[in-house]
């Protein structure tokens, strides 16, 4: 199950929805991204590859501003997210259309999943209506409606603290689409659900690139994840693009000449057979 990838011809005439040029990042003076070119056309779906440390989350936190690189620009629809560290005036702005999907969900327990979804629409309302819960009809039959795209509406009244962690995923995906993301960045969205719930998780993300044009780009490091559901993989290590291409072609070989014996941490064990293309 792939999402359907624009030809090349096509590419060519779209505003890419993601451009990074030169993007280089350090932690304490060891090197977390080195130099990463890469660009995502709106409405493409792409998968980030790498064993742990190989730079996923930090590239994924850097297209959203949530982190800034030390050098080095990312663009957003064409227009200046952050350039050399600094973050750009209308950084809120950009950033307004990039939903971010943490592994841990990064929901509020003790609110139900419909005012988690409605705090996805923090961009157009005040601090002072969010912090006192003061939404509108017209805004929670929004979120009601997210939550039904989502496949959990009969959830919406439940407190978050009492889903399973695939619910609150896919409440996590209702708040971005609340939100009015264009853009859905998912770091290791599925790594702490149970197979069917992460086979849901991962057919959800699907349908809303195929069907609503939304470009994701997710990070993983399961191989089989990856060979279901994504035509084109970046693969990272040690900060660095080492492949760019058809995920046909990172095939067990390429895996080996890139990670070495770090490959086999790419090849899940426990989803297998869910995931079996």
């Amino acid at each position: 199950m792939q999402s359907a990838a624009p030809s090349n011809l096509e590419m060519a005439s779209i505003q890419p929805a993601i451009r990074v040029m030169n993007l280089s990042k350090s932690f304490k003076g060891l090197p977390a991204l080195q130099t990463v070119s890469m660009q995502v056309a709106a409405g493409e779906m792409v998968a980030l590859v790498g064993a742990s440390g190989s730079g996923k989350s930090t590239l994924l936190r850097n297209l959203n501003g949530l982190q800034q690189a030390d050098s080095g620009q990312v663009e957003i629809f064409g227009n200046v997210l952050q350039l050399e560290g600094e973050l750009h005036s209308k950084a809120r702005q950009l950033r307004s259309q990039v939903g971010f999907i943490f592994q841990q969900f990064n929901l509020v327990n003790r609110l139900t999943a419909l005012e988690n979804v409605l705090v996805g629409n923090l961009s157009q309302v005040s601090m002072w209506r969010s912090l006192v819960r003061n939404f509108t009809k017209a805004e929670k039959i929004q979120a009601l409606s997210a939550l039904e795209r989502v496949g959990i509406l009969e959830q919406a009244h439940k407190r978050a603290s009492a889903l399973s962690g695939g619910q609150q995923q896919r409440v996590a995906i209702a708040r971005c689409l609340m939100q009015g993301a264009k853009i859905i960045l998912a770091d290791e969205p599925i790594a702490s659900l149970d197979p069917d719930s992460a086979r849901k998780v991962m057919e959800l993300l699907t349908v809303l690139n195929e069907e609503q044009g939304i470009t994701v780009v997710t990070s993983l490091h399961q191989v089989q994840v990856v060979q279901r559901y994504f035509k084109r993989s970046v693969a990272l290590r040690q900060g660095n693009v080492c492949f760019d291409g058809f995920t046909a072609d990172l095939d067990a070989t390429r895996l080996n000449s890139i990670y070495g014996s770090a490959a086999e941490e790419l090849v899940m064990s426990g989803h297998s057979e869910v995931f079996a293309s």
